[in-house]
């Protein structure tokens, strides 16, 4: 229960109501009417909206219940509720009852499920809404209905009383204070006009990544799809609008369908299924081998892959033609235990546990027998692991999560279910994964995934030339010459503008990188900036870029299009069409199949060597458009990218900082790095790994015999004994053991011997001047700022792991961690995770561990004992950790050495007395 918020999210009364539920009709109507009555006229004098419940426990009298616990009550007549607010007429002045009888609703009667019991029960709430218009400058006094035993009839309250919101209840208005409260209607009034003014903004939410959850859960991790895994589909009535959009069904390898639709034997989805796949036909009862008459399945034939078991489970019928159709309590009596014998069949005799995923496809409103198959798969399959739930209307997935929310919770249920994702968008998304070369166009949409944008509605938007997700992907690889490659490649360096090819085969890598400029890391921050809403609120923002003639401007400009085309919409403008035209083709690009035009994904226009007086207009026309329909973002609805050349670009970029970047001819020292490697490239075709290595580690896809043949090389003739080579053991210990970990600037320079500089510049190239050759190639360095080094680490854990293969030699790993154990607090959590920190598929690891990666490391290369030693010395240095002493206590009875792991057990308890992970350790050793 709850009182007065911000007067549009509603308040709440309970009411138990489980024995006026069992009164007879004029009993039960006249307490139903009391409530109501009383709680709407409080609402309506505070101006809130509320919203009242009768079958939730309202005292905590009744020994058993809690308040609040949903109990529901039953319902013999609904009728008798509905016909109940005819009071309204009898309780409410003449001149407000019209108005009353808009503010309050009809009653709504919401189904209470129970594991316990088959009765069927009901929660009845009525909502009350006193909008600004109905209520305005009125207030509302009523009389309350009564039955009196001894009569056996119903009248009114003497008085009429003007009730209240206090907190949770509803209170009448004391007689001193009428007069106040009266007058504070205007001031309520007002505050119920700017709440509904408030409320009726679209506030644009962040929309959630669904298209890669999909590909996640639909492909059990992976981002593509095969045909390791199998599919059971349950689903219910598809309606004829959507069988446009189920064609990813045809693709799917599945194994079964449990279909709830009532009429499903000549549905359109069975049908355009039959279509494609040969499908073999059963009525529930016969696939559970529970009819009589039926001809249930072999496990043997089940497991062919030719054919799909097509299980009809039609709540309404019994399936044959002498039987006569079945109410609820039937099916709930009958069909769910054929349900529960079908799915064990599936899930114990005939399909292993990881082999298949259950896929529920909403496609109409939900009813309980598909929310019984859900409860059964949920048990059989301990869990949500392999269920996967798709959803385009969030009203008909509200309704199967809260039934469902018997067997698990609505988080779980959220977690594995695909909510808001129009059909057509989950279709092309996954679409997109199959293996197939023959693949339509692509845009993204607001929910992360895709649509289709076939030739046709491209070609209508012919003053845009449209970059999709998926552009060049319809060009066949395979049948491009090496020469063709090479020519596309050596014309854009020959001086001729960037082309979309150029950028695809540098992804395929079957040509080289495309060199990104410090500018366009520039203008993707500014690109960012803008899309999260700094600086000023512009419905139409600007992102220029001026640049020197030659000098790769308009690279740079279709780089950021390039890199941003799967999460906005982006276009180039064609300027030979007049601004209004543009404007109206960027419109309907921005909206295309899009649910909800305030929730679309910004567009982003590359404009090119435009006229001012275009661009103006241009951008007039378009916040004009966009001022019409009334939408607050905190995103703009489109940006421009305005690229021209400039003979001054740097003037132009420091008069507007915020939305401008200039390119010159001037290159910095990282770009003469990367224009001479890519030059010698083209000259010689012969590069070498050291100018590059990252680049050429992610070519060689990190393959192991690489790595090791490159470090190696790298580490060629480096001098074991120096202060440097010891540096880059220790990080790469702690890179290779401890995902992420780093080691500071500070501590780095202790190790090293340096002394403590003032100076940013001179500090950070004090510390690069005193590494080897070998040191300054492999450590990365982390920046606070684009002068101060604040970290170090190792380029890649990989190459981590092979320089502490390689340099180690004969030192064991547990020497070199004592060694390490110099650290101060900003690092102590990197060496805590090296001793204690367990690896868990859980959370992404390979394998599950008993101890640390780093202590099975010693105890097998070396011997339990070093073990033992390197935590007893971790345990004394960094401040008496209990948990190392937990750690201790494991490693002591795992190797059976029960009295020390009785030793460490207590010193860890002593430390952390109510530890539960610690007291588990305890009862382990005593076990």
């Amino acid at each position: 229960e709850s009182g007065v918020n911000d007067l549009i999210t509603p308040c709440h009364e309970y009411k138990s109501f489980a024995i006026a539920a069992e009164l007879n009709k004029n009993q039960l109507q006249s307490k139903f009417a009391c409530e109501v009555i009383r709680f709407a006229s409080a609402c309506m004098n505070i101006r809130t909206n509320g919203t009242i419940h009768f079958g939730i426990m309202d005292s905590v009298e009744d020994r058993g219940w809690k308040h609040g616990q949903i109990i529901g009550v039953k319902v013999k007549e609904r009728e008798y509720y509905v016909d109940a607010l005819d009071y309204i007429e009898k309780c409410f002045s003449e001149n407000v009852q019209e108005i009353a009888r808009k503010c309050i609703h009809p009653p709504v009667f919401v189904e209470v499920i129970s594991t316990d019991s088959q009765e069927q029960r009901f929660v009845v709430e009525v909502d009350i809404e006193p909008t600004s218009s109905l209520v305005k400058n009125r207030f509302f006094e009523v009389y309350l209905p009564k039955y009196n035993e001894g009569s056996q009839k119903v009248t009114l309250t003497k008085d009429r009383a003007l009730y209240q919101r206090l907190g949770p209840k509803s209170e009448p208005v004391k007689h001193n204070d009428l007069a106040t409260f009266i007058q504070g209607l205007q001031d309520r009034d007002a505050q119920r006009e700017k709440a509904e003014l408030s409320s009726a903004e679209v506030h644009t939410e962040i929309a959630q990544n669904l298209g890669r959850k999909l590909s996640i859960l639909l492909n059990d991790g992976k981002s593509y799809m095969d045909n390791s895994l199998r599919y059971i589909l349950v689903t219910n009535r598809c309606e004829k609008d959507n069988l446009n959009y189920i064609n990813f069904l045809m693709h799917l390898n599945i194994f079964c369908v449990f279909d709830f639709d009532e009429d499903s034997n000549v549905s359109g989805l069975y049908r355009k299924y039959k279509e494609h796949h040969a499908t073999r036909s059963y009525f529930l009862q016969d696939f559970s081998n529970e009819s009589k008459t039926g001809n249930p399945p072999s496990q043997k034939h089940l497991c062919l892959f030719d054919q799909t078991s097509w299980i009809f489970c039609n709540g309404r019928s019994d399936f044959h033609g002498d039987e006569k159709p079945c109410d609820e309590n039937t099916w709930i009596r009958t069909k769910k235990k054929y349900l529960k014998k079908a799915i064990t069949r599936i899930c114990d005799e005939i399909l292993p546990k990881g082999s298949f995923i259950v896929l529920f496809l909403l496609l109409s409103p939900v009813q309980k027998p598909l929310v019984d198959t859900f409860q059964e798969f949920y048990t059989e399959m301990n869990g949500t692991e392999y269920i996967v739930c798709i959803a385009e209307s969030r009203e008909n997935y509200g309704k199967w999560a809260n039934l469902a929310q018997a067997s698990c919770s609505i988080e779980t249920l959220e977690q594995c279910s695909i909510v808001g994702m129009k059909l057509s968008h989950v279709d092309a998304t996954i679409q997109t994964m199959l293996p197939s070369t023959a693949q339509p166009r692509h845009l993204p949409v607001s929910t992360r995934g895709l649509c289709t944008l076939p030739s046709l509605e491209e070609e209508k938007l012919f003053s845009l030339e449209i970059l999709c997700v998926d552009q060049c992907d319809d060009i066949k690889l395979d049948l491009l010459t090496e020469k063709e490659i090479q020519e596309i490649d050596q014309n854009f360096y020959r001086g001729r503008k960037i082309i979309w090819e150029n950028f695809w085969l540098a992804d395929k890598r079957r040509c080289g990188e495309i060199i990104e400029r410090e500018a366009c890391k520039d203008a993707s921050k500014l690109l960012d900036d803008i899309l999260r809403g700094s600086g000023l609120n512009y419905s139409v923002a600007k992102l220029k870029i001026f640049h020197h003639p030659g000098s790769g401007g308009s690279t740079i400009a279709r780089q950021v299009l390039w890199k941003r085309r799967k999460d906005l919409r982006c276009a180039v403008i064609k300027a030979s069409y007049s601004p209004a035209t543009v404007c109206k083709h960027a419109l309907e690009f921005r909206d295309y199949e899009e649910k909800e035009i305030s929730h679309c994904l910004p567009v982003l226009l590359l404009i090119e060597d435009y006229d001012e007086d275009y661009l103006e207009e241009l951008r007039n026309e378009l916040m004009d458009a966009v001022a019409t329909r009334k939408i607050n973002s905190p995103r703009p609805y489109f940006i421009l990218m305005c690229c021209r050349r400039s003979n001054d670009p740097e003037r132009l970029c420091k008069a507007s900082p915020l939305d401008t970047v200039a390119v010159t001819h001037k290159l910095t020292d990282s770009e003469k790095s990367l224009f001479r490697t890519k030059l010698e490239k083209l000259k010689q075709k012969d590069v070498k790994p050291e100018f590059i290595l990252t680049f050429v580690l992610m070519c060689e896809e990190f393959n192991e015999t690489y790595v090791r043949d490159f470090v190696g090389h790298i580490l060629q003739g480096i001098d074991h004994s120096s202060r440097d080579t010891c540096l880059m053991r220790y990080v790469a210990l702690l890179n290779f053991y401890v995902p992420n970990s780093y080691v500071s600037l500070s501590h780095c320079e202790a190790f090293l011997g340096l002394g403590v500089y003032t100076e940013r510049k001179s500090r950070a190239y004090d510390f690069k001047s005193h590494l080897s050759e070998q040191a300054r190639m492999i450590f990365i360095e982390l920046r606070e700022s684009t002068t101060y080094i604040s970290s170090v680490r190792i380029i890649h854990c990989l190459v981590a792991k092979e320089i502490l293969h390689q340099l180690s030699g004969n030192e064991p790993q547990s020497q070199l961690a004592m060694t390490l154990l110099f650290g101060r607090e900003e690092f102590i959590k990197f060496i805590r995770d090296l001793f204690i920190r367990r690896d868990k598929k859980s959370r992404g690891d390979n394998t599950d561990t008993l101890f640390s990666p780093f202590i099975e490391h010693v105890c097998k290369a070396e011997d339990c004992e070093k073990a033992i030693a390197v935590l007893k010395a971790a345990y004394e240095l960094l401040g008496k950790d209990p948990f190392f002493a937990q750690q201790l206590a494991r490693l002591h009875y795992n190797n059976e050495k029960f009295k020390d792991a009785e030793h460490w057990a207590g010193v860890a308890k002593f430390h952390l007395p109510n530890d539960s992970y610690i007291l588990d350790t305890e009862g382990q050793v005593y076990r």
